[in-house]
């Protein structure tokens, strides 16, 4: 079935949210991505993998897709840490992990490969959105200055 229990994870997940020390957007979001991604697959359904089959809530059970969302993706040093970049970065992670899966068969787990991927572009992920606040405040400062 799994690597890991998705109870206790989903327990841990509470656990981590009411202590404020893991991110709820990045776990809702990623769970978000990897049920639109799986979704899509089974809507194809043509791929020779049987993988592409595989309903979202099989892929929330299988693998380490539970334990990776809650304790690997929310890791503060390397997640994106703006409240928009968070929510990028989980679905980010939800769509490469139902990729990996599919696309190649042999690679079944793919949490940990999108986790990685996805923490390569989270500096990137803020520095769009930490500049699309800067560009925003700086128009309503140039506003407020006509007025």
């Amino acid at each position: 079935m799994g690597e890991t229990s998705t109870l206790a994870c989903l327990i841990g997940a509470a656990i981590l949210i009411i202590s404020q020390i893991g991110s709820w957007r990045i776990m809702l979001s990623t769970l978000i991505g990897m049920a639109v991604m799986a979704c899509v697959f089974n809507l194809i359904g043509n791929i020779q993998n049987p993988m592409s089959q595989v309903s979202p809530l099989w892929h929330l059970v299988i693998g380490g897709f539970a334990f990776g969302t809650v304790y690997m993706a929310t890791d503060p040093v390397s997640a994106a840490h703006t409240r928009s970049g968070q929510i990028v970065y989980g679905l980010l992670i939800g769509f490469l992990t139902v990729m990996v899966r599919v696309i190649n068969p042999g690679f079944v787990e793919g949490i940990m490969l999108a986790i990685l991927f996805a923490n390569v572009f989270a500096p990137t992920i803020d520095r769009i959105f930490v500049s699309r606040n800067i560009k925003r405040r700086l128009l309503r400062q140039v506003r407020d200055a006509k007025k």
